[in-house]
C-alpha cells in the first residue's frame, strides 16, 4: 500500500477503514446548464417541468458520438483535489471541426461530471490492484435513471446497479445509517444491517457497452490533456 493524496481514509459506523474516491465536483455545472436550457425554452413560449427538461435533454446523450464529438468540458464549480485544483472555473471548449450537436453536448456534461471520480478510482484498481465486483448508484446523477447507470458503467468500467430510492441522493443515506445507530439488534454489523434493509430494492446490475467504455476513454483522454485549459482559467478569471 501506497499514500495516494487522490484517496480519502475514512471509518464506517461499524469501525471499517474504507479507502475513498471522493470527487468535490459532479451535476452541478450540467444543472446549470440545464436550467438555462429551461429559460431558453420559457422565452420561446414553451413551460417544461423540471423532470420533463432533465428526461429529455440527458437521454439525448444516448445518442450521442460515444466520444462525445470532440467536445470538452470542465463542471469545476469548486476545486478539485483530483487532478490537483484549488480553485475551479466551469468552461466548455471545442475545437472548430468538434462534431458540436444537443446530444454531444449533453453527453458531454455527463461525462465530464465523472472524470476526477473515474481518476480516483484508477488508483485503487491499478495502483493498489483493488477488485470491485459492482457498484450500486445512488444520488442524483440517478434521477433519469436508465441514463445514469449507462453513463456511469461506461465512465468507472464496472456494472452499476440500483436501489428504487437512487435518485434521493444522501439524505436517505444518511437516514439509513441514523437508522443503524438505534438498531436494537447491537450484533448486526453494517454490511447484514444494510443487505436486510434493501433486501429486493436493488435492481439488476447494468454492465457497460464496449462502445460507451472506449468512448469514455477517448473522452478522459483529452480531458486530461486539457487540464492546463482549466488551470488558464483559474489564472486568468481571478
Amino acid at each position: 500500500m501506497e499514500v495516494h493524496s487522490e484517496i480519502d481514509l475514512i471509518i464506517t459506523p461499524d469501525g471499517k477503514l474504507v479507502g475513498m474516491a471522493h470527487s468535490n465536483n459532479c451535476t452541478s455545472d450540467y444543472d446549470a446548464w440545464i436550467s438555462v436550457f429551461g429559460q431558453a425554452a420559457k422565452a420561446l413560449g414553451t413551460e417544461v417541468s423540471t423532470p420533463v427538461l432533465y428526461d429529455t435533454l440527458l437521454e439525448l446523450a444516448l445518442k450521442a458520438d460515444p466520444d462525445a464529438g470532440g467536445l470538452l468540458s470542465y463542471g469545476y464549480i469548486s476545486g478539485e483535489h483530483m487532478t490537483g485544483f484549488s480553485e475551479g472555473r466551469p468552461l466548455f471548449v471545442r475545437k472548430p471541426d468538434a462534431n458540436f450537436t444537443i446530444e454531444n453536448f449533453i453527453r458531454a456534461q455527463l461525462f465530464t461530471s465523472l472524470c476526477a471520480l473515474r481518476t480516483g478510482l484508477d488508483v485503487l484498481t491499478e495502483k493498489e490492484g483493488v477488485v470491485v465486483d459492482e457498484i450500486r448508484g445512488h444520488g442524483g446523477f440517478f434521477k433519469t435513471a436508465h441514463v445514469g447507470q449507462r453513463i456511469m458503467a461506461a465512465a468507472i468500467k464496472m456494472p452499476v446497479s440500483l436501489l428504487e430510492t437512487a435518485g434521493e441522493g444522501g439524505a436517505w443515506g444518511m437516514a439509513l445509517l441514523a437508522a443503524f445507530s438505534i438498531r436494537e439488534n447491537r450484533d448486526l454489523d453494517l454490511p447484514d444491517f444494510l443487505d436486510e434493509a434493501l433486501k429486493g430494492s436493488v435492481g439488476e446490475a447494468f454492465r457497460p457497452i464496449p462502445e460507451d467504455v472506449d468512448g469514455f476513454n477517448v473522452f478522459l483522454k483529452q480531458y486530461h490533456r486539457g487540464l492546463p485549459i482549466e488551470a488558464a482559467a483559474v489564472k486568468a478569471l481571478q
